[in-house]
């Protein structure tokens, strides 16, 4: 079992890849392992054991999604709202889910590993896949992500090869139609401070700073809200109204999706601090490109080992 145990940050990241949501990547890890111990006698001697459990990890994710519609984000969906768009939201197996970094990078990863690991989970990537139909969404990462040949991963699909080949190439030019490119890069200094400028400002709660540190065409989205924002009127204006009950909040640093990311507790009237959102930050370049929020806290918070309260401090 500790055999199979070794392979389960690579599973999860597989799944969540498939289902966009990291609730669902456990649970299909889960029923993978148990189906892997069941019929560990059917693997062949020279079969390789990571390739076999992605193959019954992809078996599994595709007969749960015929089962239910895909995850996306706001953005997909409608155009940007304004700071008064009246707030509607979409229950939460609607909406793409954030994944802690610390589940996907297995321990002891090389400084190069971490970044393609990280690159595969990043908001971005995941909403593209998801716009793939299962199959294609499938085959894409079993032969690019998983490392399968075209012949191993018609066998995983129970498909052709040809059929294979022809879903790449569909897969392959919706991402680029999305302009879904890898970066392939760590933070830079640069970056680094930028994020830390992004807290100071955040934890004094200065609109115009907040604001001064995105992109003009920055996104802001709140899952389960289907409000989404975008460009500096609309985020200042929000940071001004709307957004101010912020005032006071404390950002708890940690890692999802591959990217710098903030558990956010708000001020309580016992003066501790209440589980507010996941804040993950996607940057390009030197400025923030969205600020994610994802309100979902009950689910969302377990999954770092992060309590949904903070006392007062003394």
């Amino acid at each position: 079992m500790e055999e199979l145990e070794a392979h389960r940050p690579a599973l999860v990241g597989h799944c969540y890849r498939m289902l966009g949501s990291a609730v669902d990547a456990d649970d299909a890890v889960q029923e993978v392992m148990v189906r892997a111990w069941r019929h560990r006698d059917s693997l062949a001697e020279d079969a390789k054991l990571g390739a076999w459990l992605h193959r019954i990890a992809t078996r599994v994710c595709l007969t749960a999604l015929a089962e239910r519609h895909r995850r996306t984000r706001p953005m997909v969906e409608q155009p940007a709202g304004t700071p008064t768009t009246e707030l509607t939201t979409r229950e939460a197996s609607h909406w793409i889910e954030p994944i802690p970094d610390a589940l996907v990078i297995p321990d002891g990863a090389t400084p190069l590993q971490q970044v393609t690991l990280r690159e595969r989970v990043r908001l971005a990537f995941v909403t593209a896949l998801q716009q793939l139909p299962p199959k294609q969404r499938a085959a894409l990462l079993l032969v690019e992500v998983v490392g399968l040949s075209a012949t191993e991963t018609a066998d995983a699909l129970e498909t052709s090869v040809p059929s294979v080949n022809s879903a790449l190439q569909r897969a392959r030019a919706k991402l680029e139609q999305l302009g879904e490119a890898p970066s392939g890069a760590q933070l830079t200094d640069s970056q680094r401070a930028l994020v830390d400028r992004f807290v100071a400002a955040f934890v004094d709660y200065d609109p115009d700073q907040l604001t001064a540190l995105m992109h003009e065409d920055a996104a802001l989205s709140m899952p389960p809200y289907e409000l989404w924002l975008q460009g500096h009127e609309s985020l200042r204006e929000w940071f001004r109204t709307r957004g101010s009950g912020c005032h006071g909040s404390r950002l708890v640093p940690t890692s999802a999706n591959g990217s710098p990311a903030f558990l956010h507790y708000r001020a309580a009237d016992d003066g501790g601090h209440a589980a507010w959102a996941l804040v993950v930050l996607e940057l390009r370049g030197e400025r923030i490109e969205e600020m994610a929020n994802f309100l979902d806290v009950e689910a969302i918070f377990p999954l770092f080992d992060a309590p949904l309260r903070l006392p007062p401090t003394r």
